[in-house]
């Protein structure tokens, strides 16, 4: 989707599950969860025997695997990916999972999130003779778990690989024996464990685990290393646990509402967003109203905290399909009406609080400021449930460069007169932490404040254009 119309877009998701005979159907159905973290391509594989089989295309789920493909695909256990990629990442050949062969046996990989050091990586093993058929970073590490540790142990050679990264990763990795899950040392993104009768899943969010109707066991700890197979779980780390950096943003936007991260019920939280943004930020107004969908928790929120009412002001068109977004002004002002539609009876004669989830170009939200003010809105007050984002991000999510962030070029009060609002507040980034209100505090809030975890991703500059996943 080009840049000028969405300002956030989804990091990818990964699940996996092993010792089902329906292992790809309950896939197919976990991944449907995880759709909303990734649409431009989706893959499975499934374990058929001592053969690993693949299917994987681009587009939505239920383009690429029809009832048909489904049926063919045999086996008891399986791994898959929705995949989000920004510019330079996209073709079939990036479609995950990866599935590579050797005389040694097969391994498919699924991956979650962003290799700082991708590029010097593939550098080095390209001077030490590997060749790459994509860009992405799970290549990256297939090679090294080739070329690494000289045992035949696979756990041993993926600890060792996973010991030479510096980022971001979830990851499920599949064999003809085994399923090895693993997190990043600083734990990033959310991976979590869930049981379905005899079975283990994996997915990126529990909201995967309601759906085929498995139990959350727990999240994975960051720096751990699961190996799941015929003979149960064994748990091992391959690096101690480091400083936590959770992407506060799976709590602001990527994640579903009914997910649940590190305990806490994501729509819970928003909801308490919107509670404090109402403190921090009032308005005298008639209505507040959402922009759908993953604004209306913290509406809802602001509402009951403002006694202002809650109105469905703008509606959401589900079923526009992304092709009909053309790289020209025209065309992308059509768009987002075509995606968004103010309800007049409603916002006419009105002061509106909006409420929206982030800004970030500032693109998106002027043209839906533009919209309720044709519709007769007499004021619309925007406020944004996180914190002013000023930084990128490096650890797979597509945030743009710094110069492209609308709050890095102007102050508030510009930004205001930019969107054409009548006011514009933040949550402040205070407000953030104490409306997630995780047990741990660890979090990253590197796009808010510019303090990033990992150092060297500064240091080794990756481009924010390149998906790691």
């Amino acid at each position: 989707m080009p840049a000028e119309y969405k300002g956030l877009n989804e990091e990818c998701g990964i699940f996996g599950i092993w010792g089902h005979e329906h292992a790809v159907q309950m896939t197919y159905y976990g991944l449907h969860s995880l759709q909303h973290r990734g649409q431009e391509g989706t893959g499975i594989v499934v374990k058929n025997d001592q053969h690993l089989v693949i299917h994987k295309g681009i587009g939505l789920l239920n383009d690429v695997f029809t009832k048909e493909k489904v049926k063919e695909l045999v086996g008891n256990a399986a791994i898959g990916h929705v995949r989000y990629s920004t510019s330079g990442g996209t073709g079939y050949e990036n479609v995950q999972p990866l599935l590579f062969h050797s005389h040694t046996g097969s391994l498919a990989i699924a991956h979650n999130g962003n290799l700082l050091n991708a590029d010097q990586l593939k550098l080095s093993l390209e001077k030490q003779g590997s060749i790459f058929q994509t860009n992405s970073d799970t290549e990256v590490l297939a090679h090294l778990i080739k070329r690494s540790v000289k045992t035949n142990c696979l756990v041993e050679k993926v600890k060792a690989a996973l010991n030479e990264l510096v980022g971001a990763y979830a990851l499920l990795l599949l064999t003809e024996n085994q399923m090895i899950v693993a997190l990043d040392p600083k734990g990033f993104h959310p991976l979590a464990l869930g049981r379905f009768g005899e079975s283990y899943v994996v997915a990126s969010e529990t909201c995967a685990f309601d759906l085929i109707g498995a139990s959350h066991v727990r999240d994975i700890e960051p720096g751990e290393l699961l190996v799941i197979s015929d003979a149960g779980v064994e748990v091992e780390r391959f690096a101690p646990k480091e400083s936590e950096a959770f992407c506060a943003m799976e709590y602001v936007y990527f994640s579903r509402p009914d997910s649940i991260l590190s305990g806490v019920t994501v729509h819970t939280a928003r909801k308490e967003m919107g509670k404090i943004l109402a403190q921090e930020a009032p308005v005298d107004a008639d209505i507040v109203v959402a922009v759908p969908d993953s604004g209306i928790s913290a509406a809802i929120g602001y509402a009951e905290a403002t006694n202002i009412p809650y109105e469905m002001g703008l509606i959401k068109n589900r079923y526009v399909g992304r092709t009909f977004i053309q790289p020209s002004q025209e065309l992308r002002e059509q768009g987002v009406k075509m995606k968004l539609a103010p309800v007049r009876g409603i916002v006419q004669g009105k002061r509106v609080v909006l409420i929206d989830d982030s800004l970030v170009r500032g693109t998106t939200s002027r043209r839906i400021v533009r919209m309720l003010f044709e519709a007769g809105a007499k004021e619309v007050h925007l406020r944004i449930s996180s914190p002013v984002i000023q930084h990128p991000c490096y650890y797979g999510v597509d945030f743009s460069t710094r110069e492209e962030l609308i709050a890095h070029r102007y102050s508030l009060e510009q930004i205001c007169q930019e969107v054409g609002a009548t006011s514009l507040a933040y949550l402040s980034q205070s407000g953030l932490v104490k409306a997630i209100g995780r047990k741990n505090d660890g979090y990253c809030l590197a796009c808010f404040n510019g303090d990033y975890p990992i150092k060297e991703g500064i240091a080794y500059g990756r481009s924010l254009q390149t998906c790691g996943c």
